[in-house]
């Protein structure tokens, strides 16, 4: 039986056989979510999306999730059809369909809609856009650190697909899951356009050098909400925590790394590319950081 980990690998839940489903102003059943074949999401990658996370009754830096899904609705041409309160209140209303309180996790992507026909040029998309919210009861279950590998495929210059985009078209970063499967891995550890470490196809990625928190400069990645979630609560603990450009013999003497995501928070590295990182276990820095990340999400929560 295969060992294979990923950073979004989560409890099984047989309440989510049941879940309910936004569907452009519509809550429906699994069965009933579906949207069209001419979709210009399904056909061509034609979208953004936002990956939320509730806790304890409140969704996670809410505004801040919205916000980067309309900042990148307008980076593409995209009329979401709502204003940020009609966003948020379709998520309000498909968790309390679901009767969801915490450990859930939401999916809300909103495509250029359905085609006149099979075609690339947006103007073909004239029934205005899709909106799907897809809510699971959702617990993270990791049972080990994550195995990375090194792999050819990069995150490229703004010019050609900007990397700060979170959008449907994730192609590249499936090809970098892919090969780093191959080589024995989790997750491809992904370098930038200049050959320095950058991300992973799913993740932003931190190490940990002689008490420094180190990540990538943020130029060629996405800007992980998390990820700067941590860069503030090391900065407010003094913990030294720099973005800057660093290479894998930095990465492989590294004491401690570890991924950041809305899903799994902050996950552990344990090797890359066949080199176990520290122990091979969560060092006590990322413990730390967890610690400060949790009471920085009660705070959001209370506040």
């Amino acid at each position: 039986m295969s060992d294979h980990v990923t950073t979004h690998q989560a409890q099984e839940d047989a309440r989510n056989d049941t879940i309910l489903i936004y569907v452009n102003g519509r809550i429906v059943p699994k069965a009933q979510a579906t949207v069209s074949v001419y979709d210009s999401g399904f056909m061509l990658g034609d979208g953004v999306w936002e990956g939320l996370r509730l806790y304890d009754g409140t969704w996670a830096f809410l505004d801040e999730h919205i916000d980067r899904l309309f900042e990148a609705a307008k980076a593409i041409d995209l009329d979401i059809g709502l204003d940020h309160q009609g966003v948020v209140s379709a998520l309000l209303e498909t968790q309390i369909a679901n009767q969801m309180t915490t450990d859930a996790h939401a999916r809300l992507m909103v495509t250029r809609g359905v085609k006149t026909r099979p075609f690339q040029h947006p103007g073909l998309s004239r029934s205005g856009p899709t909106m799907v919210i897809i809510m699971e009861h959702s617990k993270p279950s990791i049972p080990r650190p994550i195995r990375l590998a090194t792999v050819p495929h990069l995150r490229g210059l703004p010019m050609t697909q900007d990397p700060k985009l979170n959008s449907h078209s994730k192609l590249n970063c499936i090809l970098a899951c892919i090969a780093a499967e191959k080589a024995g891995a989790d997750e491809g550890l992904m370098l930038d356009v200049h050959g320095f470490v950058n991300t992973t196809n799913a993740c932003n990625f931190f190490i940990v050098r002689k008490g420094e928190i180190w990540t990538s400069t943020g130029d060629y990645c996405m800007n992980g909400i998390t990820r700067q979630k941590v860069i503030d609560v090391c900065r407010a603990d003094g913990i030294p925590v720099f973005e800057r450009n660093y290479s894998l013999v930095d990465t492989y003497s590294a004491e401690e790394a570890f991924l950041t995501g809305t899903f799994g928070a902050q996950t552990p590295v344990g090797e890359i590319d066949g080199r176990q990182i520290g122990t091979g276990q969560m060092g006590p820095m990322t413990m730390r950081i967890r610690e400060l990340y949790k009471a920085l999400v009660e705070a959001d929560a209370a506040g």
